[in-house]
């Protein structure tokens, strides 16, 4: 079945190289536009020196004069020796100002979606490690020194095409059989990686388990445990086998094969003996005068530009994160798009403005993209306007998830989530999360002053000062010093600390106005006692909003006015915390659980009550 041209047009359009030069030319148009003429001017130098060359060289036989045939070959002369540096320096520029492009391209791509499905979905690990590496030189040269090799190779192989045209003059045969003998060493070589992607998803894999042992060699968060465990042979193993799998996965994709070579020597030899047997001869018997052997020998020679090369890998090196970007544009975007509003999105200020919101989970089902079932199902769950909520539940029933849907960063597949009756899909997204205020358990640790931390958009001292002291962070350090070692005046925090430092910043956020307030497992490096004196004053602090707290101590859950004890999925218990005592059901069980591995070590705290010296 013949193949169509549009289906021809199509997979060239596909193919990785026609990609990147698409990029590049819609991206920086201008110093585009600038390389493909120097380009241009450097692939046309060996033909035109052929041809200045043989001008020359009969002018002088025929004894005429000579200032035309020198100007010209000046021309092509200076040409050839200053548009190589001119072009080095535009193709060093063209390639800063497309790595730049490609950075925001991606960081629009991961910033751009609504959800955050598209960040926690494993299968593009390697095309986010293409995107994001690129530049650092470990898979090849970084992009302003590859678009000089891409020049160099593109210069070869039109050089060479336009050197072999030349030769029509000489005979009709000429030019398809040096393309034929030149361009067949492409086809021979097929299979080494001179033109074969060295980007290949093994490639990918060892490079990434190589930089995993080499940061858990270098980070200081690791380097506890591997001394103590006694890793460091180890790992330094599985570094050392890693990085050579990788070279010698590289090798590979870059050496030549033995019997390809042999076959284009034989091919390029032939197709040349034949030519320049044939150019001799003609030349011996008079029917070309010396100035046309000069040019056509000189035409001969330049078309040998068109084999080898190191285009197609260069080429390989430049195209991977343009593709991987294009890829994780569409992906990303399909995989962190929440689902579209049935009605245009209303302001959140039409349901009940800044008051504290009843929040409602109304037959709730959702399932990760890439997970075999649903982490909720069917759960109906009602926190009262106003009221702090505590969730409670093994690992894995689902508590983490419910604060992801609270936050929309992902939409439930079935069923709503309802902000004062109304669907949180029909509220303006952004409005709604100004309202929210929020710690996670992997909150970030933001290299900034401790200021920055706590407001990052910006705040009132007073404001800032006020949610530190709330926080039990007051004093930690002073506003303006960075919370890290690596710079000037930089303090180096507890994770404990940091995580009071986490709460003032939602502590603040409140005092700017949020309503509600979401806590997932806010407290977990910090002892007992500390945990509980903290809830008490968040508590105090955000008692006008609706609260949601996941954790799993009963010292800190037993403060909220009411608990959920969620189970595969669904919500197994609601009450008070007497209420669920009293039911002697699953909650009952894993707080007397808790509590009885510590029965002997009981204290109580400022007001007399006692607390629980541990977490489920």
């Amino acid at each position: 079945m013949a193949t169509s041209p549009a289906r021809i047009l199509g997979e060239l359009r596909a193919r990785p190289a026609t990609r990147f030069f698409r990029c590049l030319t819609r991206s920086v148009p201008g110093l585009a536009a600038a390389w493909w003429l120097l380009l241009l001017v450097r692939a046309l130098v060996p033909a035109g020196l052929a041809i200045a060359t043989g001008l020359l060289v009969g002018r002088v036989q025929a004894g005429s004069d000579l200032t035309a045939a020198l100007a010209v070959f000046g021309v092509v002369f200076v040409a050839s020796q200053v548009s190589p540096s001119v072009h080095q320096v535009v193709g060093a520029l063209l390639g800063h100002h497309l790595s730049s492009v490609l950075n925001d391209r991606l960081m629009a791509a991961s910033l751009g979606p609504d959800g955050v499905g598209h960040l926690e979905r494993g299968d593009l690990t390697n095309d986010l490690t293409t995107a994001r590496d690129f530049d650092l030189g470990w898979t090849g040269p970084p992009m302003f020194i590859n678009m000089d090799f891409i020049a160099q190779g593109l210069v070869m192989l039109l050089g060479g095409i336009a050197s072999s045209l030349v030769l029509v003059g000489f005979a009709w045969w000429a030019p398809p059989l040096l393309l034929l003998g030149w361009g067949s060493t492409h086809w021979l070589l097929r299979e080494s990686g001179v033109w074969r992607d060295r980007n290949t998803d093994e490639v990918k894999a060892a490079r990434r388990h190589t930089d995993y042992a080499y940061d858990l060699a270098t980070e200081p968060a690791a380097a506890k445990e591997v001394r103590l465990f006694g890793l460091a042979p180890w790992l330094l193993e599985r570094f050392t086998g890693h990085r050579l799998h990788l070279h010698q996965l590289q090798y590979d994709a870059t050496r030549l094969r033995e019997r390809s070579l042999a076959g284009a020597l034989v091919i390029v030899l032939a197709t040349n003996a034949l030519l320049f047997g044939v150019l001799a001869h003609r030349g011996y018997a008079g029917s070309l005068d010396l100035r046309a052997v000069v040019t056509y020998a000189g035409a001969g020679f330049g078309s040998s530009a068109i084999a080898f090369g190191g285009l197609s890998w260069a080429l390989d090196g430049a195209a991977a994160p343009v593709v991987a970007i294009e890829r994780l544009e569409v992906e990303m975007a399909r995989a962190g798009a929440l689902t579209a509003s049935r009605v245009a999105p209303r302001p959140s200020s039409t349901t009940s403005g800044s008051a504290a919101p009843e929040i409602r989970f109304r037959d709730v089902t959702f399932t990760y993209p890439t997970g075999s079932g649903p982490v909720l199902e069917h759960l109906d769950l009602t926190v009262p306007a106003g009221a702090s909520l505590a969730i409670v539940g093994q690992n894995g029933a689902g508590k983490t998830t419910l604060a992801k849907l609270l936050c929309r960063l992902y939409d439930p597949d079935s069923g709503s989530i309802e902000i004062d009756g109304v669907d949180l899909r029909e509220l303006d997204l952004v409005a709604w999360r100004s309202r929210l205020a929020a710690v996670f358990q992997d909150f970030v640790r933001y290299e900034l002053p401790l200021r920055d931390n706590v407001a990052p958009l910006g705040a009132d001292t007073s404001v800032v000062e006020g949610a530190l002291e709330q926080a039990g962070a007051l004093g930690l350090a002073e506003l303006d010093a960075p919370l890290a070692k690596g710079y000037p005046g930089g303090v180096e925090l507890s994770g404990g600390q940091w995580q009071r430092v986490a709460l003032a910043r939602a502590i603040a956020k409140v005092h700017g106005g949020a309503s509600a307030v979401l806590l997932d497992e806010p407290t977990a490096m910090l002892d007992v006692r500390g945990e509980s004196e903290i809830f008490r004053r968040v508590l105090g602090s955000t008692a006008a909003a609706t609260t949601v707290l996941v954790s799993h101590r009963f010292s800190t859950v037993r403060q909220a006015e009411l608990i959920c004890v969620v189970e595969q999925g669904r919500a197994l218990e609601l009450g008070t915390h007497d209420e669920l005592m009293a039911l002697r059901g699953r909650y009952f069980t894993m707080y007397d659980l808790q509590a009885s591995r510590f029965h002997d070590e009981r204290e109580l705290d400022e007001h007399g009550e006692e607390l629980v010296h541990d977490h489920l």
